[in-house]
């Protein structure tokens, strides 16, 4: 079975779009995403312009502010200062990564809980490791769903998350066990990395590494969720983390890349702007 994130995208979009409309004539408003991009790396450029058209798709007002890469820190925490104190403005996202000269955390953490789209914010992280009620992160609120899509039962199963970052690899983990599955989280330093794999009911990889997990990492019968976003060497084309063409023969399941994981993330996006709406017109 192939998980097609972008399947499911367009059903959850399509219910949202109606729930806007009908939450717009209750508030007066629609809700309305603020996305920061600094620089012209072609691949955020690409994720911005992703996410204004989804928000525009199904009915949320958003603009893009753009700036130069050479933006001072402080000028940039201006902007989100800004951002925090329109009252029109119910989410924010700065688009990652940030130039070097600039401190991704503390830009994130100038970001108002209540409008953190992204959940990057540390409040938001300890909520979520918490088990209280809070914005969650894109990427692996996106996985549980396609998880559930494919009509996985995540309780009991074992799931290996390959990957360790703050913005996938943890806290997907986080939600697998909130989920109640048995979760290891392995990275480039595990030892005996392939056998672990092998374990998994559920394999979910985010390594950022060209077609890593091989078809003999993959225990038959498995469900795995391809988080990586690559350049394949050989073609040219968008590839996973997971060698798809071979690894699809041996999981009971599999996300591709493109067109698995990334529609999702947007998607959860904004669904997490609609939350941050709802919540903040509703006080």
């Amino acid at each position: 079975m192939i998980i097609k994130g972008k399947d499911l995208s367009v059903s959850i979009k399509e219910a949202l779009k109606v729930r806007v409309g009908v939450l717009a004539e209750q508030y007066g408003r629609t809700p309305n995403l603020a996305v920061v991009l600094v620089g012209d790396d072609p691949g955020s450029v690409s994720y911005v312009t992703g996410k204004a058209k989804a928000a525009t798709e199904v009915g949320i007002r958003n603009v893009t502010i753009r700036r130069e890469a050479t933006i001072s820190e402080a000028e940039l925490l201006e902007i989100v200062d800004q951002l925090n104190n329109d009252d029109d403005v119910d989410g924010i996202l700065v688009q990652l990564p940030l130039p070097k000269h600039i401190n991704e955390n503390k830009v994130i953490a100038a970001i108002s809980p209540e409008k953190d789209v992204d959940a990057f914010h540390p409040m938001n992280v300890a909520k979520l490791w918490l088990k209280q009620p809070c914005m969650l992160p894109c990427t692996p609120k996106g996985i549980i769903k396609l998880l559930h899509f494919a009509g996985v039962d995540i309780a009991g199963k074992e799931a290996v998350v390959i990957g360790r970052s703050n913005i996938v690899g943890q806290p997907v983990a986080k939600l697998l066990l909130d989920a109640n599955a048995t979760v290891t989280v392995a990275h480039s330093k595990t030892k005996d990395l392939d056998k672990i794999a092998r374990r998994a009911d559920i394999l979910v990889v985010a390594i950022g590494r060209e077609r890593f997990v091989t078809a003999d990492m993959i225990k038959p019968g498995a469900v795995v969720i391809d988080v990586g976003v690559n350049r394949d060497t050989r073609s040219g084309k968008l590839c996973g983390d997971v060698d798809f063409e071979e690894a699809q023969h041996v999981a009971a399941a599999i996300t591709p890349v493109p067109g698995g994981v990334g529609p999702m993330t947007i998607t959860c996006l904004m669904e997490n702007t609609v939350e941050a709406y709802i919540n903040r017109m509703s006080k």
